[in-house]
């Protein structure tokens, strides 16, 4: 079979759609089906390309909206060959790009069956005219594929919910997950980096990651002053966005680090002492909550979406109201102080993830509503 994942951002851009997708399309390839993943064009990327995986890449023009963040497909993007393909069923990511506007169009044309795996909990826009419109279009975008009559899918049961707020009613989940062994082996790969060492995180010092886009929605740069207010604590900051700049001036113990390899992301969740997700961003299912649970790394966040479903208590993270730095630092002194607790909730969240949210049970479920789509085709 021959499976198409339309997602308008891919690997190298960082985050947590980019990884959903290419843990999916590898399983797919490892159970002896093709996989293409169609995405927009990168700078010093080529257009086409089939990478070590086996996964085979179309990259289509696009104009970087928002800095990159909402590419938008150029018209009359080449593709004439894709549709070349012998394309058996697609998974088309997110809602609201015009990438997902065409090829819902362009699938229901065609006949291929589809379905559309959401991954958020809110507008990509918020406040001023900017928000006004960008609610309407996503509602526009949104009522398009609707009318494309594929199935949607969320990633959480928030996810579910917040469909509901553009008329639609998901078929199920299709959760975001991690495979264990892979993290555990990555984890231990060389090589290795000893973040304590190469952060000089003093003896008895207390090491904080955080992983994930530099945007104010994220929380970094609260996260940041929060650790500058807790003695003992370092932060490690892995991503890239417009508060890196931001964060390097503020100098030790705030430690910004770019863009990782992910092995290296892993060894960093697995060395810490916390990982801190401070996001107040419309989260789907952050796939560095789901990391950090696999490597059992203490987890202090909001209750953003899919918290409820990997930590569904107290007993399982540590949960904040607020991202105010005096409320972010007084959680990461409890979990300082008190070492034995945190580890006893890092050990209840890694049993509920090794329980629910593995890519083999994801992909499975995937490749019985494909089989089952094209049965009825």
């Amino acid at each position: 079979m021959t499976f198409c994942f339309f997602t308008a951002q891919y690997l190298p851009t960082p985050g947590g759609v980019e990884r959903y997708t290419w843990n999916l399309a590898r399983r797919c390839v490892a159970d002896g089906h093709r996989a293409l993943i169609v995405t927009s064009a990168l700078p010093g990327l080529p257009a086409r390309e089939r990478d070590a995986d086996g996964l085979e890449i179309w990259r289509l023009p696009a104009l970087p909206v928002m800095h990159g963040r909402f590419p938008v497909l150029r018209p009359f993007a080449p593709a004439a060959d894709l549709w070349a393909q012998g394309i058996d069923f697609a998974v088309i990511q997110t809602r609201m790009y015009t990438q997902s506007v065409w090829a819902a169009r362009q699938c229901r044309r065609r006949g291929i069956p589809a379905i559309v795996v959401d991954h958020s909990t809110g507008y990509m826009m918020h406040g001023g005219l900017g928000g006004v419109l960008g609610r309407w279009y996503e509602h526009a975008a949104c009522g398009v594929i609707r009318r494309c009559a594929f199935p949607f899918y969320g990633v959480s049961g928030d996810v579910c919910r917040w469909l509901q707020t553009f008329g639609v009613t998901a078929a199920g989940t299709l959760p975001n997950a991690v495979d264990p062994a892979e993290l555990a082996a990555l984890a231990g790969a060389e090589p290795r980096t000893d973040w304590r060492q190469k952060l000089q995180v003093p003896p008895g010092g207390f090491l904080v990651a955080f992983v994930g886009r530099l945007i104010p929605e994220k929380g970094a740069l609260r996260l940041a002053e929060a650790v500058r207010r807790t003695p003992g604590c370092v932060l490690a900051a892995a991503g890239t966005g417009p508060e890196e700049a931001a964060l390097r001036a503020l100098g030790a113990p705030v430690c910004p680090l770019g863009a990782l390899p992910h092995p290296q992301v892993v060894q960093l969740l697995a060395q810490a002492d916390c990982y801190c997700l401070p996001t107040e961003y419309a989260e789907g299912f952050p796939t560095t909550l789901l990391e950090a649970a696999a490597c059992g790394c203490p987890i202090v966040c909001t209750h953003t979406a899919g918290t409820g479903e990997l930590l569904p208590g107290d007993d399982c993270a540590l949960f904040v109201d607020d991202t105010a730095p005096e409320t972010l630092a007084a959680a990461l002194q409890a979990v300082q102080n008190d070492p034995d607790a945190a580890r006893a909730r890092a050990e209840k969240a890694r049993a509920n993830l090794d329980a629910h949210f593995t890519w083999q049970a994801v992909f499975a479920t995937m490749k019985e509503i494909a089989r089952t789509a094209r049965a009825g085709r």
